[in-house]
């Protein structure tokens, strides 16, 4: 399957080939100023990611910090400048890489950071008030810095972590602790994305293969070597058998794309059962190169107004994000069932036990019709403990782990340092009273009594 694909998706062109579309016009409308954020510091960092996440409560940005790792969350309705002093969550000591609101609880979010852990965040309903420094979970399994993190789509309290030990853990947040670790990649992982019951897991590696994994074995089912491309990103396309890649070829030109990081334009396709499988629509040009993207999940989108999507651009040179709705042009005022099929929900269909016992089930759906209505909200329990092991697969993950950052290794200096000075201080007492024993005995030794009894005791040997 996998060799087929990346074969087909070099010989991609870019010219369109026209077809009959209910998404042919289909066009993309940037967001009046005032909709817009100003006056974010975004992260100038060069890690591949997107640094930006919403839903459709909250957006998340992260941002440049002094002394750590942060990211600013505003509510989307609070569009307009961002007061420089805004409050952040804050609490990483080195910088974020990655952050993914849970799909299920939408306070919860989770980072990961050069500080090699991973995160568990809730924000208040809202927002912000003052700086985050406490998280409700830190996970600490990796032995170097933690690049990207995925939610599992269908199982609650299921997250995924890779790290630059080229090791993914699966974490069940319900105990707090990893429960698998998948380990055949040979170098740094660029992106993981699940089929729709997240039964299946693909990846791309910087070792220039495609793989898709059974997650909870490990288990590699297909494995495909791009030497002659490189695959920044891979997703499955939904339901389909077929993953969808976007990269560059060995002569450093564009392969398939949905959008490229080195322009500002946004292209998009319809995808159909059907070959060519993958059809090219139309292209939307800005001359502002993005930092990255945040999607709106489907239940935050305008359905009055037709929008199928919501792009959050971030561009760093302005400080700005910049909602930009990708709308079919449709005068009727009635809901547009053909282009809202139903769409995964907010509510969980498996819990981590169920999933990780190996039950796979399909998303809830839901209609977007009557509108998104809030489900009661769910109540995220964070369990209450400290492990000084993390064993997984036999491996004491935390055994030998270096200092992650510049401050833990200072910090870790000072500790060996204060713990140097108490074994002198104690040997320095020990050696007084050792002293002042000598002392002692040298005394009782020269003591007249002492000296008297053994010369009695020589009178009576004598007689």
């Amino acid at each position: 399957m996998i060799e087929g694909f990346v074969q087909f998706a070099s010989h991609m062109s870019w010219r369109p080939t026209y077809r009959s579309s209910k998404f042919r016009n289909v066009y993309g409308k940037v967001a009046n100023r005032e909709h817009c954020f100003e006056g974010i510091p975004i992260t100038k960092n060069v890690h591949d990611n997107h640094f930006c996440a919403v839903n459709s409560k909250f957006l998340a940005i992260v941002t440049e910090s002094a002394g750590g790792g942060s990211f600013i969350v505003i509510p989307v309705a609070q569009a307009g400048r961002i007061d420089p002093h805004h409050p952040k969550v804050c609490g990483h000591q080195g910088n974020v890489l990655d952050i993914k609101w849970n799909p299920f609880h939408e306070n919860i979010i989770a980072s990961c950071s050069e500080d090699s852990s991973v995160r568990i965040w809730e924000i208040p309903d809202s927002g912000l008030r003052r700086n985050m420094t406490e998280a409700i979970l830190e996970l600490y399994g990796h032995s170097r810095r933690v690049g990207l993190i995925e939610w599992h789509p269908t199982s609650s309290g299921i997250l995924f972590s890779a790290g630059y030990d080229y090791k993914i853990l699966i974490w069940n947040l319900e105990i707090g602790e990893p429960v698998k670790m998948i380990d055949c990649h040979s170098d740094v992982i660029l992106c993981m994305s699940f089929n729709t019951e997240g039964s299946l897991l693909a990846t791309s590696c910087k070792d220039k293969k495609l793989r898709v994994i059974e997650p909870r074995t490990g288990q590699v089912l297909q494995e495909a070597n791009c030497k002659n491309h490189k695959v920044n990103r891979v997703v499955f396309l939904g339901n389909m058998k077929r993953l969808l890649t976007t990269g560059v070829s060995r002569w450093n030109t564009r392969q398939i794309a949905l959008w490229d990081q080195g322009d500002g334009n946004i292209r998009y396709y319809e995808v159909t059962t059907e070959k060519p499988y993958l059809q090219y629509l139309m292209e939307f040009r800005s001359p502002a190169p993005q930092k990255g993207l945040g999607v709106m999940p489907k239940h935050g989108l305008d359905v009055g107004a037709c929008e199928v999507f919501r792009f959050y651009k971030l561009v760093t040179l302005k400080g700005l994000i910049e909602p930009i709705s990708m709308i079919v042009p449709r005068r009727s005022e009635t809901y547009q069932e053909d282009i809202y099929p139903m769409t995964p929900g907010t509510e969980p269909s498996l819990s981590a036990e169920e999933w990780l016992s190996g039950i796979n089930r399909g998303p809830v759906l839901m209609s977007l019709k009557e509108g998104y209505s809030r489900p009661s909200k769910l109540v995220f329990k964070a369990p209450v403990k400290e492990k000084k092991s993390v064993v997984v697969n036999g491996i004491d993950l935390l055994e030998n782990v270096p200092p992650r950052t510049e401050n833990e290794l200072l910090r870790m200096f000072f500790r060996q340092q204060d713990e140097l000075r108490r074994l002198k201080d104690e040997l320095a007492q020990k050696d007084i009273k050792i002293r002042q024993l000598e002392l002692e005995l040298n005394n009782l030794r020269n003591s007249p009594n002492i000296n008297n009894n053994n010369n009695n005791n020589n009178d009576e040997d004598s007689m």
